[in-house]
């Protein structure tokens, strides 16, 4: 979904950061997160910046305050008994400020258990910031691309 919408309201965008928490399946060390990070910035042709939040400092994270608890608000005291109905409370979710949230429900299967080897891992290309580089990093589509150090 993201992909969707930013390339729509930011067409001239050079550059994607995500600020994740450092644990789960979006963790520092996390091989398939990394892998398909690369196979994402490779389809939307900009570098990928990751910081990771050191780990139990998930509370720092803005979007737990921007977003998800306008979420729970929104969704306080309704029965969450289907999908349609979660997908219906969280797209209902605004704030004074003007977010906007957006949700859909994906029915794809997913291969659990997939394991990455050290030949797939090189192949990644990734770039490794001067501050805390195993939790700061930035994945860059492999083809001829200049990067500007954070």
């Amino acid at each position: 979904m993201v992909a969707y919408i930013g390339k729509k309201h930011y067409q001239d965008a050079k550059g994607f950061l995500i600020c994740a928490d450092g644990g789960g399946s979006n963790g520092s060390r996390r091989s398939g997160w990394k892998f398909f990070l690369q196979e994402l910035a490779d389809q939307i042709e900009i570098p990928i910046s990751v910081c990771h939040f050191p780990p139990g400092t998930s509370k720092w994270n803005k979007i737990e305050h921007r977003m998800f608890s306008f979420i729970s608000m929104n969704w306080k005291g309704e029965p969450l008994v289907t999908y349609e109905t979660i997908i219906k409370l969280i797209s209902a979710t605004t704030t004074k400020k003007g977010l906007k949230v957006g949700a859909r429900l994906d029915k794809r299967n997913y291969e659990g258990g997939i394991a990455f080897s050290g030949d797939d891992m090189a192949k990644l290309n990734i770039k490794t910031h001067t501050l805390h580089p195993k939790w700061n990093y930035s994945i860059l589509p492999r083809k001829d691309f200049e990067f500007e150090d954070i």
